[in-house]
């Protein structure tokens, strides 16, 4: 090998080390905070109490500040129930409805079309805060007030905006051939949207998907304002609750396992679906 290949390689050999070591010191950035969460989840006795660093247990796992995080409000259970309860059935409906109002505007032509897109849209800019007070009244009304129903159609109608801009952005990008032959061979408009489209848009649904029940499980202020029995409240409520403490005295390894305890859903909901929800966040940003 000559003296130039032999620097052409060393060159290449630092570069590439360089890389992989600034991805392996950004990948270390952002997980130091989850793994001294769950670290400190994991302490025993008095010594969850304390503020959470260092992190390791240092008198071995224990699951005391599990047991003590169910003590507060109608117990852990129950609101991690409620909080999947409502962000479950707000993926379900943000989905179907996004889906099949994304594809009317995709496919069909009706009068004021581009109008009513455009005020789907910006609805986006309305601060969610303003009409909290509305809502509130609205759900009276309807005797929704503290229910984990109305909670749910609050959430969908505040993700329905961007879901049915991804949707329609994702039915736009697969190309009218397959819908005429498709057609051709005798699929009609639901068969066509479920049988052929449907695939087709899986990315876009999963992004969808994802958005929608990460918002509903962290959604703290319309929880709060529109819920008021205990054992119907949600995981955020019961971490304020958790993290103001007892006569001012912060649990500090309840809040930790509470952290744990949100923080674990998210995760797997994401790594489950990561590779259709890039798919679709590209497919969204062509179009």
């Amino acid at each position: 090998m000559s003296l130039s290949s032999r620097r052409r390689a060393r060159k290449a050999f630092r570069a590439e080390s360089t890389y992989h070591a600034t991805g392996v010191a950004i990948a270390l950035f952002f997980l130091a905070p989850f793994a001294i969460t769950l670290l400190a989840s994991f302490r025993h006795g008095t010594e969850a109490r304390l503020p959470p660093l260092p992190p390791w247990p240092a008198n071995g796992i224990s699951f005391d500040s599990y047991r003590s995080l169910d003590t507060f409000g109608a117990g852990v259970w129950q609101h991690t129930f409620n909080s999947l309860l409502v962000s479950l059935a707000t993926v379900a409906l943000t989905v179907a409805v996004s889906v099949l109002a994304g594809y009317g505007f995709s496919r069909y032509r009706f009068p004021l079309k581009n109008v009513l897109f455009v005020l789907i849209i910006a609805t986006l800019m309305i601060p969610f805060q303003s009409i909290l007070t509305p809502l509130f009244i609205i759900l009276a009304r309807l005797g929704l007030n503290n229910s984990l129903f109305g909670l749910t159609l609050v959430y969908v109608t505040l993700q329905l905006p961007f879901s049915v801009f991804m949707m329609r952005n994702a039915f736009d990008a697969v190309p009218k051939e397959i819908e005429e032959a498709a057609r051709i061979d005798g699929a009609r408009d639901l068969k066509l949207l479920f049988r052929v489209l449907m695939p087709l848009v899986l990315p876009g649904i999963a992004t969808v998907a994802i958005f929608a029940f990460l918002n509903a499980w962290n959604e703290f202020l319309a929880a709060l304002v529109l819920l008021s029995s205990n054992e119907k409240y949600t995981l955020p409520v019961l971490m304020m609750a958790v993290r103001a403490g007892r006569l001012g005295a912060v649990n500090w390894g309840a809040v930790q396992a509470g952290v744990a305890v949100m923080t674990l859903p998210c995760l797997v909901v994401f790594l489950l679906l990561q590779r259709y929800y890039m798919r679709g966040l590209m497919a969204g940003a062509v179009k």
